[in-house]
């Protein structure tokens, strides 16, 4: 089985090395392109796969095609290897906003397709990744499919009309979460704490909070109350989040990013 990458960005350097730690395949059955010479050395040497100098080689060579390549590319890149992709060839595409049908309209054929939304926490082995696919993929492909998206965090099955969905509320929301730890570290800045230490304490209790989530089961709601005591200092923070819109911010965010996902 050999597993091809068209384009070796930071997504598709998370994604090898996930299989590599995972034993999923050997670095021998990866292959790469890229749109320069110096990412494929570098990815080659960090790695140990074999790239190629075009993308049509990768298609023409692996067993299972990862397009890893930003959205805009889509029409030049799968021109360049429709003709090498037949009905034994599986197609992964982890682009934003370029649905099934639309991909199977660029290739100007049925393939076997599966669409995934990871998410860059992919590149620390915590990714969370969401998947869809066509008629054409067996169970055993899509099995396959999933020791892939596995390998660097969870990965769940969701219904194609959720994908927009699933990119404001994972595969954006890092950067909420980044700007809420900065702005966490910011105010104990204030408060005097080493800059340093203001993001160790903010980034650790927000890991620690969602680990909870996870792995309790309670609703965030509990577990937020378990935190508030009566009279206390974390109700009082509560009450100006509430004050100031907090909940109702997330909210028209998140709905602005999958509006924004449905128009690319």
């Amino acid at each position: 089985m050999v597993i091809g990458f068209i384009g070796l960005g930071n997504m598709a350097k998370a994604m090898i090395g996930g299989i590599l730690k995972k034993d999923i395949v050997s670095c021998e059955d990866i292959i790469g392109s890229a749109a320069t010479k110096k990412t494929c050395e570098k990815v080659s040497e960090k790695f140990g796969i074999q790239t190629r100098d075009s993308n049509r080689k990768v298609a023409q060579e692996a067993d299972v095609i990862i397009l890893a390549v930003k959205p805009q590319y889509f029409t030049q890149v799968i021109a360049e290897i429709m003709d090498d992709v037949d009905e034994n060839k599986l197609v992964i595409s982890i682009a934003a906003g370029k649905t099934l049908k639309w991909i199977e309209g660029a290739f100007e054929k049925k393939v076997k397709l599966i669409r995934v939304m990871p998410n860059t926490p992919a590149l620390v082995g915590e990714g969370c990744t969401a998947v869809c696919r066509n008629e054409l993929v067996s169970d055993e492909e899509l099995a396959f499919a999933m020791s892939i998206f596995e390998s660097f965090g969870q990965a769940s099955v969701v219904n194609e009309n959720l994908m927009d969905v699933v990119g404001g509320v994972s595969g954006s929301s890092p950067a909420y979460a980044f700007m809420f730890i900065e702005a966490m570290a910011d105010a104990a800045v204030e408060g005097g704490m080493p800059r340093k230490q203001a993001y160790q304490f903010a980034a650790q209790s927000l890991l620690g909070s969602a680990k909870m989530v996870l792995e309790t089961g309670k609703h965030p709601g509990e577990l937020k109350d378990m935190v508030c005591s009566p009279g206390g200092t974390t109700i009082a923070a509560v009450r100006v989040l509430e004050e100031k819109g907090f909940r109702g911010a997330v909210i028209d965010a998140i709905k602005a990013c999958i509006d924004k996902t449905k128009q690319l």
